[in-house]
């Protein structure tokens, strides 16, 4: 757990690292909140995306879409997923409520994604 600032390398280097990447610990599934709106400090999908090697996008759209039929602001999140090795990469919003509904979805569909990444 890290609280990293809206800086395009510092997430990055975060990600790289628990990826393991320059010698850090290898994490199944990495999630971060915050950063995915439209200020232009939210930089967090860029970063992802700079790290990623392939993209999840169904995922999220699909979450998305899901959430934004209960709270219409939900369209406006521009979080990503991806993969990095044997890593999942998921992008939340920061705002809590949010976080929640989204993970209420993703949960079981990420379960079943990490066994796939690992090959199980």
């Amino acid at each position: 757990k890290s609280i990293v600032p809206d800086e395009t390398e510092e997430i990055k280097n975060h990600l790289l690292e628990w990826c393991g990447e320059e010698g850090g610990s290898v994490c199944d599934l990495i999630f971060t909140t915050g950063g995915t709106g439209f200020s232009p400090r939210d930089v967090t999908p860029e970063a992802t995306r700079e790290v990623i090697e392939r993209e999840a996008s169904g995922l999220m759209t699909f979450t998305t879409s899901l959430c934004a039929s209960m709270q219409p602001l939900a369209a406006l999140s521009r979080c990503t997923a991806g993969i990095r090795g044997e890593t999942v990469i998921v992008n939340l919003p920061g705002n809590p409520a949010a976080v929640g509904q989204m993970l209420d979805i993703l949960v079981p569909l990420l379960l079943h994604a990490v066994k796939d990444v690992k090959g199980l």
